[in-house]
């Protein structure tokens, strides 16, 4: 399986194009200078490399989607545990949750996430 690992200026780019494509590459770059205040030449930078890296394609000026942004998260994600939490899932959890409360709402709706992904035996 390929990944995709990005920066965050790239995830930011990311963002404008999953929220907007297909899209011309001129419309982009006037969305880029309105959301993010990038210059043509960084939004044509971006594309470049966004393609390069398997998550876009750019033909006849248009810019489409090749990787949704749930799998860009996911495998960002993994990869953030892995590296801060030496994979620990429970670990992350613990310390994202320190120091604050659940409703009771976000409880029942983390319990459902683990039940649903829980592997049995």
């Amino acid at each position: 399986m390929e990944t995709y690992a990005i920066w965050d200026s790239e995830y930011r780019f990311m963002n404008v194009v999953w929220e907007h494509a297909p899209i011309g590459s001129g419309a982009l770059c006037a969305l880029c200078f309105k959301t993010l205040g990038w210059k043509k030449s960084t939004v044509y930078n971006a594309i470049r490399k966004m393609c390069e890296k398997g998550l876009i394609e750019n033909e006849n000026a248009t810019v489409r989607v090749l990787v949704p942004r749930e799998q860009v998260q996911r495998e960002e994600s993994d990869a953030f545990i892995e590296r801060t939490f030496s994979g620990s899932l429970p670990g992350f959890l613990n310390a994202f949750l320190s120091g604050r409360t659940l409703s009771d709402k976000e409880a029942e709706e983390l319990k459902k996430l683990i039940d649903a992904h829980r592997k049995e035996g």
